[in-house]
Protein backbone atom coordinates (compact mmCIF):
# COMPACT_ATOMS: atom_id res chain seq x y z
CA UNK A 1 0.00 0.00 0.00
CA UNK A 2 2.60 2.26 0.89
CA UNK A 3 4.46 2.43 -2.86
CA UNK A 4 4.75 5.93 -3.98
CA UNK A 5 3.44 7.56 -0.98
CA UNK A 6 5.93 10.03 0.66
CA UNK A 7 6.90 8.76 3.53
CA UNK A 8 7.25 11.53 5.72
CA UNK A 9 3.48 12.71 4.51
CA UNK A 10 2.72 9.18 6.03
CA UNK A 11 4.65 9.91 9.38
CA UNK A 12 2.72 13.08 9.84
CA UNK A 13 -0.69 11.54 8.93
CA UNK A 14 -0.08 8.59 11.44
CA UNK A 15 1.25 10.70 13.93
CA UNK A 16 -1.93 13.92 13.95
CA UNK A 17 -4.89 12.86 11.42
CA UNK A 18 -5.57 8.99 12.33
CA UNK A 19 -5.64 9.08 15.60
CA UNK A 20 -8.79 11.45 15.97
CA UNK A 21 -10.36 8.63 14.16
CA UNK A 22 -10.64 7.08 17.97
CA UNK A 23 -13.28 9.83 19.65
CA UNK A 24 -15.70 8.53 16.71
CA UNK A 25 -18.59 5.84 16.70
CA UNK A 26 -17.46 2.65 15.14
CA UNK A 27 -18.67 2.70 12.31
CA UNK A 28 -15.97 5.48 11.28
CA UNK A 29 -13.47 4.39 12.93
CA UNK A 30 -9.71 4.17 12.71
CA UNK A 31 -10.40 0.56 11.00
CA UNK A 32 -13.21 2.06 8.83
CA UNK A 33 -10.48 5.36 7.83
CA UNK A 34 -7.81 2.41 7.28
CA UNK A 35 -9.72 0.19 4.81
CA UNK A 36 -11.01 3.75 3.21
CA UNK A 37 -7.17 4.54 2.58
CA UNK A 38 -6.24 1.43 1.03
CA UNK A 39 -8.28 1.16 -0.83
CA UNK A 40 -8.36 4.98 -2.09
CA UNK A 41 -4.66 4.21 -2.89
CA UNK A 42 -5.26 0.97 -4.41
CA UNK A 43 -8.39 2.71 -6.79
CA UNK A 44 -5.47 5.45 -7.42
CA UNK A 45 -3.27 3.11 -9.15
CA UNK A 46 -5.57 1.84 -11.37
CA UNK A 47 -6.76 5.20 -12.39
CA UNK A 48 -3.54 6.72 -12.95
CA UNK A 49 -4.25 9.49 -10.28
CA UNK A 50 -1.55 11.18 -7.79
CA UNK A 51 -1.37 8.63 -4.80
CA UNK A 52 -0.18 11.33 -2.27
CA UNK A 53 -3.39 13.25 -2.81
CA UNK A 54 -5.71 9.94 -2.61
CA UNK A 55 -4.27 8.90 0.58
CA UNK A 56 -4.77 12.18 2.07
CA UNK A 57 -8.03 13.09 0.72
CA UNK A 58 -8.97 9.40 2.78
CA UNK A 59 -7.24 10.08 5.79
CA UNK A 60 -9.06 13.08 6.43
CA UNK A 61 -12.32 12.72 4.50
CA UNK A 62 -14.44 11.70 7.91
CA UNK A 63 -12.70 14.33 10.30
CA UNK A 64 -15.76 16.38 9.99
CA UNK A 65 -17.67 13.93 12.45
CA UNK A 66 -16.27 15.71 14.64
CA UNK A 67 -19.46 17.95 14.41
CA UNK A 68 -22.84 17.12 13.17
CA UNK A 69 -22.84 13.84 10.85
CA UNK A 70 -25.16 15.91 8.26
CA UNK A 71 -22.82 18.26 7.23
CA UNK A 72 -19.94 16.08 8.34
CA UNK A 73 -18.49 16.27 4.61
CA UNK A 74 -18.56 20.01 4.25
CA UNK A 75 -16.64 19.96 8.21
CA UNK A 76 -14.41 17.99 6.80
CA UNK A 77 -13.69 19.94 3.38
CA UNK A 78 -12.84 22.89 5.53
CA UNK A 79 -10.79 21.27 8.36
CA UNK A 80 -8.22 19.87 5.19
CA UNK A 81 -8.10 23.39 3.98
CA UNK A 82 -7.45 24.83 7.11
CA UNK A 83 -4.62 22.79 7.61
CA UNK A 84 -1.73 24.68 6.71
CA UNK A 85 1.02 22.01 7.67
CA UNK A 86 -0.22 20.14 4.25
CA UNK A 87 0.92 22.81 1.98
CA UNK A 88 4.59 21.22 2.68
CA UNK A 89 3.28 18.34 0.24
CA UNK A 90 0.48 20.35 -1.88
CA UNK A 91 -0.10 23.16 -4.11
CA UNK A 92 -3.27 25.58 -3.63
CA UNK A 93 -4.86 23.74 -6.96
CA UNK A 94 -4.31 20.65 -5.31
CA UNK A 95 -5.47 21.48 -1.77
CA UNK A 96 -8.69 22.81 -3.67
CA UNK A 97 -9.02 19.63 -5.57
CA UNK A 98 -8.73 17.63 -2.51
CA UNK A 99 -10.74 19.65 0.30
CA UNK A 100 -13.52 19.63 -3.05
CA UNK A 101 -13.10 15.46 -2.72
CA UNK A 102 -14.11 15.30 0.83
CA UNK A 103 -16.93 17.74 0.29
CA UNK A 104 -18.09 15.15 -2.80
CA UNK A 105 -17.58 11.59 -1.09
CA UNK A 106 -20.93 11.34 1.08
CA UNK A 107 -23.01 8.80 -0.57
CA UNK A 108 -26.74 10.77 -0.21
CA UNK A 109 -24.86 13.34 -1.89
CA UNK A 110 -27.24 14.70 -4.57
CA UNK A 111 -24.00 15.66 -7.63
CA UNK A 112 -21.68 13.46 -8.93
CA UNK A 113 -18.21 13.64 -7.47
CA UNK A 114 -16.25 17.00 -9.45
CA UNK A 115 -12.81 15.11 -10.24
CA UNK A 116 -11.60 11.52 -10.00
CA UNK A 117 -10.20 12.05 -6.85
CA UNK A 118 -13.90 12.83 -5.21
CA UNK A 119 -14.80 9.41 -7.19
CA UNK A 120 -12.07 7.44 -5.65
CA UNK A 121 -12.46 8.48 -2.25
CA UNK A 122 -16.55 8.18 -2.79
CA UNK A 123 -16.06 4.54 -4.03
CA UNK A 124 -13.22 3.93 -1.55
CA UNK A 125 -15.93 5.10 1.28
CA UNK A 126 -18.55 2.98 -0.06
CA UNK A 127 -16.97 -0.46 1.29
CA UNK A 128 -19.65 -2.08 0.04
CA UNK A 129 -18.57 -5.96 1.24
CA UNK A 130 -21.82 -6.94 2.39
CA UNK A 131 -20.75 -8.59 6.33
CA UNK A 132 -19.15 -4.89 6.66
CA UNK A 133 -22.38 -2.91 5.23
CA UNK A 134 -24.05 -4.74 7.64
CA UNK A 135 -22.10 -4.78 10.54
CA UNK A 136 -21.15 -0.99 10.26
CA UNK A 137 -25.00 -0.29 9.71
CA UNK A 138 -25.19 -2.38 13.46
CA UNK A 139 -22.66 -0.38 14.88
CA UNK A 140 -24.51 2.92 13.82
CA UNK A 141 -27.56 2.11 15.58
CA UNK A 142 -26.14 1.23 18.67
CA UNK A 143 -23.76 4.03 19.24
CA UNK A 144 -26.47 6.82 18.10
CA UNK A 145 -29.88 4.78 18.43
CA UNK A 146 -29.25 3.25 22.21
CA UNK A 147 -32.70 3.80 23.49
CA UNK A 148 -33.74 1.39 20.34
CA UNK A 149 -34.44 -2.01 21.80
CA UNK A 150 -33.42 -5.01 19.06
CA UNK A 151 -36.42 -4.65 17.15
CA UNK A 152 -36.49 -1.23 17.04
CA UNK A 153 -32.74 -1.73 16.14
CA UNK A 154 -33.98 -3.94 12.99
CA UNK A 155 -36.44 -1.79 11.77
CA UNK A 156 -34.12 0.69 11.33
CA UNK A 157 -31.59 -1.86 10.05
CA UNK A 158 -34.08 -3.06 7.18
CA UNK A 159 -35.38 0.75 6.14
CA UNK A 160 -31.43 1.65 5.93
CA UNK A 161 -30.95 -1.40 4.09
CA UNK A 162 -33.58 -0.45 1.72
CA UNK A 163 -33.22 3.08 0.98
CA UNK A 164 -29.41 3.20 0.62
CA UNK A 165 -28.32 -0.44 -1.20
CA UNK A 166 -31.45 -1.62 -2.97
CA UNK A 167 -32.02 -1.37 -5.94
CA UNK A 168 -34.12 1.39 -5.86
CA UNK A 169 -31.73 2.67 -3.33
CA UNK A 170 -29.54 6.41 -3.54
CA UNK A 171 -25.99 5.11 -3.37
CA UNK A 172 -24.01 5.22 -6.72
CA UNK A 173 -20.96 3.64 -7.76
CA UNK A 174 -18.23 5.81 -9.66
CA UNK A 175 -15.41 3.82 -11.02
CA UNK A 176 -16.05 1.41 -13.68
CA UNK A 177 -15.48 -2.60 -12.72
CA UNK A 178 -14.55 -1.60 -8.84
CA UNK A 179 -15.21 -4.34 -6.40
CA UNK A 180 -18.03 -2.55 -5.22
CA UNK A 181 -20.46 -3.58 -8.55
CA UNK A 182 -19.77 -7.25 -7.15
CA UNK A 183 -20.53 -7.01 -3.81
CA UNK A 184 -23.51 -4.37 -4.85
CA UNK A 185 -25.05 -7.39 -6.39
CA UNK A 186 -24.86 -9.18 -3.35
CA UNK A 187 -26.53 -6.94 -1.19
CA UNK A 188 -29.22 -6.69 -3.60
CA UNK A 189 -29.89 -10.28 -3.39
CA UNK A 190 -30.05 -10.43 0.23
CA UNK A 191 -32.16 -7.13 0.94
CA UNK A 192 -35.19 -8.84 -1.04
CA UNK A 193 -34.52 -12.36 1.26
CA UNK A 194 -35.41 -11.07 4.48
CA UNK A 195 -35.39 -14.06 6.33
CA UNK A 196 -32.14 -14.89 5.25
CA UNK A 197 -31.55 -11.00 5.87
CA UNK A 198 -32.71 -11.09 9.34
CA UNK A 199 -30.67 -13.97 10.05
CA UNK A 200 -27.47 -12.56 9.23
CA UNK A 201 -29.14 -9.46 11.53
CA UNK A 202 -29.43 -11.02 14.25
CA UNK A 203 -25.92 -12.82 14.54
CA UNK A 204 -23.66 -9.75 13.54
CA UNK A 205 -25.95 -8.10 16.36
CA UNK A 206 -25.38 -10.32 19.37
CA UNK A 207 -21.61 -10.17 18.14
CA UNK A 208 -21.71 -6.06 18.36
CA UNK A 209 -23.31 -5.56 21.45
CA UNK A 210 -20.71 -7.99 23.45
CA UNK A 211 -18.12 -5.03 22.43
CA UNK A 212 -20.07 -2.01 23.81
Amino acid sequence: MTQGISLDLMEFVETNILPRYAAFDRAHDLKHVTRVINRSVELARRVGADVNMAYTIAAYHDLGMSGPRAIHHITGGKILTADARLRKWFSSEQMTIMKEAVEDHRASSSHAPRSIYGKIVAEADRDMEPEVVFRRTIQYGLSHYPEKDKEKQWERFLEHMHNKYSANGYIRLWIPNSPNEVYQKQLRQLIEKTDELRSIFDELFEEELKKI
